[in-house]
């Protein structure tokens, strides 16, 4: 007696039949009697046989596993994409690996690892102009960028249409009087941070309010560069009325900055951001923002992705999201409370 687990060939043995049958039932063949098939079913039951998933998906060539790279896995923004692939993907049965790569040179490691062996039918890759990362994306291999529309040829793409949430964020500001705006960015090489910037000029321009490149401050995403920022502007004798950060972390951190030194918001200085991170509105004023869904970045890649594994399309596909609106009390007509 031993305690090894019942084989393929064990459940043929006992339910009479040969193991190419067994296989058959076990993947839903429908060439097979129904009289065989519920002896296979009842010999499955009876000794417990569970069908090794690596040897199906050599067998079937998919491997029903997806995977996620991004920059990294902290980052509120990437982990909320990340959950809404993974719940997408779960629903049709895949399931969904999600790795950091904070360099060029640990992306190519793990598009090797994973595109390479095969370990997965299909790759998303977040913020894959970070850095010289798109240099590694595999070539003929199903593939969808998040963040950044492609610029190569049959590569799909799912990103928030960037220009336009600049546009009508800049476009709140100057609803609200406000003539000196500026800018906070991510970082420049990033086609978010530049869309962005495009939406702020537009802005500008159309409201006939002359386009000021010391209006504007690369950051990094992070709350201390908006507080960074804001104490540049500062120490330039030159602090705006309202200032656009490109996300809510760096408007967080110019409202910090503000308060230190002594300008209040929103009746001195007004400022909005971008994304509506949970926290948003916790902030002291409450942010006004810029609303993004997410997980449904996440979700829509992953379609896509599952629509090219599965051969339902194979056209280049560009994906922008709207985000909506939402005021709070960080933002206030120019000289109001």
């Amino acid at each position: 007696m031993t305690n090894s687990r019942p084989t393929l060939r064990d459940v043929a043995r006992l339910a009479g039949v040969s193991h190419q049958t067994v296989s058959r039932v076990i993947n839903g063949s429908q060439d097979v009697l129904p009289e065989t098939r519920a002896l296979v079913e009842a010999a499955i039951a009876e000794m417990g046989y569970r069908p090794n998933a690596i040897a199906r998906s050599m067998a079937q060539g998919q491997t029903h596993t997806l995977a996620c790279i991004s920059p990294n896995l902290t980052d509120f923004t990437f982990a909320s994409v990340i959950e809404g692939a993974e719940v997408e993907a779960r629903q049709h049965g895949y399931f969904m690996l999600s790795s950091s790569a904070v360099d060029p040179e640990a992306f190519r490691e793990l598009v090797d690892e994973l595109v390479g062996h095969r370990r997965v039918d299909g790759l998303i890759v977040i913020n894959p102009y970070a850095d010289q990362r798109f240099e590694f994306i595999p070539k003929d291999f199903p593939l969808v960028f998040v963040g950044a529309s492609a610029h190569e040829k049959n590569i799909c793409s799912v990103s928030l249409d960037d220009e336009k949430v600049a546009y009508e964020a800049t476009r709140h500001l100057l609803d609200l009087g406000h003539t000196s705006i500026a800018l906070v960015t991510g970082p420049m090489e990033e086609d978010c941070s530049q869309d962005r910037a495009e939406g702020y000029r537009r802005a500008l321009s159309e409201a006939g309010i002359a386009f000021d490149e010391s209006m504007i401050i690369e950051g990094d995403w992070t709350a201390t560069s908006g507080q960074d920022a804001l104490l540049s502007f500062i120490e330039l004798g030159r602090v705006p009325t309202a200032v656009f950060a490109q996300n809510d972390r760096m408007a967080m951190g110019v409202m910090s900055a503000a308060r230190e030194a002594g300008i209040k918001v929103p009746s001195q200085l007004a400022v909005i951001g971008v994304d509506d991170m949970p926290l948003s509105s916790y902030f002291d004023p409450p942010l006004t923002t810029m609303r993004q869904d997410i997980p449904r970045i996440g979700r829509e890649a992953t379609r896509m992705l599952l629509d090219m594994i599965q051969k339902k399309t194979t056209n280049t596909c560009d994906l922008k999201l709207n985000a909506e609106l939402v005021v709070r009390q960080s933002t206030s007509q120019k000289g109001g409370d």
